[in-house]
């Protein structure tokens, strides 16, 4: 098997192409059997395509259904990545991050915001109720206050304990899928991405997260930003990233994937030339480090790809079924 270091190399000299198709055969594809209607980030994104399905089967629009998803999470305070309970900065502030788009370039985001649980919601008033796409920080606070949005302390006590541990040596030492993994007898999570495409072939998506733990005071991750964390383009696709933000970033990587399914790749490539581009880019740098992407086009052929395995992804299709598969990747196996 092809190594991680093999991988990056083999990127760097252009051949990664090759080392990619010798190992995909013995990974599992997460394209739908059926044309999906909805797919989202993480295995707890089958929770958050439920209610999803259950809002637009309630007569919800494309916008409502992927909102109401991403409340699922941000609700959730065993859940450290995204809205309540979510890891603090290293000043033991939670600030949230969030987006909300459609195929019409509709779109609004909040970034930095403290205070308020459903940055999503916010996210979509910001779309809605203003001629603006993106508000931060205290103004974005001050804006959810002025829609109604109620306020509360967003940091748990299992955050702020983490984070006082955390702050006997303050080390931050990125790691793949550390949001993932077990941790105090639990599964922890990252970053919600998530993305519907109904059978007109119209589409919506929404990101939502509390960004990187522990990160400086300000931090803006890719999440909030359209053509980053999210992008969804009407007629073509739409796709939503995951994993260190600051990769995704520096290449536009949503904007990127959609660019490359307009281009004619389908949404795995799509997924797959982001993902190897980053590698090119970035070489060593990334080493360890997890990025992924999820896209969906018009038809509901959807793909992923990611760095490293580990990333995993929730396809609803559109009777409702939902299945959890792990997503290919650059340098080994999925692993379910």
């Amino acid at each position: 098997m092809t190594t991680r270091r093999e991988i990056m190399g083999l990127a760097l000299s252009g051949t990664l192409a090759a080392a990619v198709a010798g190992s995909e055969a013995a990974q599992a594809a997460p394209s739908a059997e059926e044309p999906a209607f909805i797919v989202s980030t993480w295995d707890f994104g089958a929770a958050a395509n439920a209610a999803a399905f259950a809002r637009f089967s309630g007569g919800g629009s494309l916008i409502d259904a992927v909102e109401a998803g991403a409340q699922v999470p941000e609700a959730d305070a065993k859940n450290q990545s995204v809205g309540l309970g979510g890891n603090p900065d290293r000043d033991g502030h939670v600030t949230l991050d969030a987006i909300i788009m459609d195929g019409a370039g509709n779109c609004g985001a909040v970034a930095a915001m403290e205070g308020f649980v459903h940055a999503i919601s916010v996210a979509r008033r910001v779309m809605e109720k203003t001629p603006h796409t993106f508000i931060v920080g205290e103004g974005a606070a001050q804006f959810a206050r002025e829609q109604g949005f109620h306020e509360t302390n967003l940091l748990t006590p299992e955050s702020e304990a983490a984070w006082r541990e955390w702050l006997k040596t303050s080390q931050y030492k990125p790691e793949a899928n550390i949001e993932n993994r077990i941790r105090g007898g639990r599964l922890n999570h990252d970053t919600i991405g998530i993305l519907a495409c109904n059978t007109k072939g119209e589409l919506a998506g929404a990101c939502t997260t509390s960004g990187m733990a522990y990160k400086l005071h300000g931090r803006v991750g890719d999440s909030p930003q359209a053509g980053c964390g999210l992008f969804v383009e009407g007629g073509v696709g739409a796709a939503a990233a995951t994993g260190l933000g600051e990769e995704v970033t520096r290449i536009a990587g949503t904007a990127r994937v959609v660019a490359s399914m307009r281009a004619g790749l389908d949404p795995e490539a799509a997924c797959r030339e982001a993902v190897a581009h980053i590698a090119r880019l970035r070489g060593e740098a990334v080493a360890n480090t997890q990025v992924g992407f999820v896209a969906i086009n018009t038809r509901g052929e959807v793909g992923a790809y990611s760095l490293v395995p580990g990333f995993t992804v929730a396809i609803t299709d559109r009777a409702g079924k939902t299945r959890v598969v792990p997503a290919k990747s650059l340098s080994g196996p999925a692993k379910g």
